[in-house]
This record gives C-alpha cells, structure tokens and sequence, in this order.
C-alpha cells in the first residue's frame, strides 16, 4: 500500500498479485492528479513475479511521472525479478536501487541538489 515519506515522497511496499494491480494502479491514479505528485519509491521486496500487465502498469506509471519531472525508483527486488525487467528490455527503462533506503538517499541528495 502507498504511503507518503515525506512531501515529496510516496514509498509502496509492493506484494504479489492481486494486490501488485491494485497498489500500482492506486500510484498510477495519483500520478495522473494536477498536483501534489511526488516521486516514488517502489519496493519489490515482497514480489516474486511480474505479469505483462504488471509492466504495463509500470510503464504507464513512469509516462505519468516523467510528463511532472518525477521520477521512479524500483528497488529491493529479488534476482528473479530483477532478471526479468532484463529480459524484457525494461531495464534500461527504469531506475534501480537496491534497497529503499539507498532509493530514499538518492532523490533527497538530487532534490537538494536541484534547489540549491
């Protein structure tokens, strides 16, 4: 379920189908609000398999944050999953951490770097 970090934040502790549509779908419905779109924070810790229509949504996602300059960041994934995005081409699409905190870490340092 998404959860606001901070302002500028919103992090998801991602778990498989059904609720991995359902979660991605609730990001993708936030992404598309006129304002108060944050970056996010993906954490597929609790994922053990993305359907094609898992990485549709993914994409529909990252369009709706990049036409506000928002980024995306998938982290935690297991090596299976992680493989995946490879085999699909995607992983040149999407922006990795390998863990949440190290994800938060990024965009806070670029966010302070963008403002000052």
């Amino acid at each position: 379920m998404p959860s606001r970090w901070s302002d500028d934040i919103t992090i998801a502790e991602l778990s498989d189908e059904p609720a991995l549509s359902e979660d991605l779908a609730a990001l993708i419905e936030q992404a598309g609000a006129a304002k108060g779109v944050s970056h996010i924070v993906l954490n597929f810790g609790g994922v053990g398999f993305v359907s094609s229509s898992g990485f549709g949504q993914l994409l529909e996602l990252r369009a709706k944050l990049s036409a506000k300059n928002r980024k995306l960041v998938l982290c935690g994934m297991s090596d299976e999953v992680r493989s995946s995005f490879g085999v699909t081409g995607l992983d040149r699409l999407f922006r990795f951490a390998p863990d949440p905190l190290t994800a938060l870490a990024g965009l806070q340092v670029e966010g302070e770097a963008v403002s000052k």
